[in-house]
């Protein structure tokens, strides 16, 4: 019989996209099932350029930083905190949020903290989307030295009939 590993750090990485919430299920179920503590991670990324802020809206680009960084704060305080209280009396769990490049801060937080699994969710996106968008998920599976769980959009979900072979050969 296999033993399998028991991830006792397990980090959910959010967008705050529904697939992100889709993702939110496989990371409690995880930690749950291996008495884990869950980190739920959320990075706003500094994508905005500063003079093009300060030069064009009211405001400078620090305090707009701050004021998106709180609003993420209230989306998982919202998200995690309230809507999941009930079912995250049985995890143990931290809120983080950072600011960066997502696969840079994942990859900074899993060292940090000896995260033993990232579980996140992807868009599926692919061709030109894929290109210009570029894909956390796929940068993260990448460079990291622990296992990835990565979990594809619910509605992309493929379901192969039973009396066919499946494509990949297995």
């Amino acid at each position: 019989m296999i033993e399998y590993p028991k991830y006792k750090k397990v980090l959910f990485c959010t967008d705050f996209s529904e697939n992100a919430d889709y993702a939110f299920e496989f990371a409690f179920g995880v930690a749950k099932r291996d008495g884990g503590l869950l980190y739920i991670l959320h990075v706003k990324t500094d994508s905005a350029d500063q003079s093009y802020v300060e030069g064009t809206v009211e405001g400078s680009y620090p305090e707009m930083a701050e004021s998106i960084k709180e609003a993420a704060q209230k989306k998982l305080d919202n998200d995690f905190q309230e809507h999941y209280a009930k079912k995250m009396e049985s995890v143990p769990f931290e809120i983080v949020t950072k600011s960066g490049r997502a696969y840079y801060e994942t990859m900074k937080f899993i060292t940090e903290n000896d995260v033993d699994l990232i579980v996140i969710g992807t868009h599926g996106r692919t061709g030109m989307k894929h290109t210009l968008f570029g894909s956390v998920a796929e940068m993260i599976t990448r460079l990291s030295p622990i296992p990835v769980f990565i979990i594809p959009p619910k509605e992309k979900v493929l379901r192969l009939p039973l009396e066919k072979e499946p494509f990949f050969g297995v």
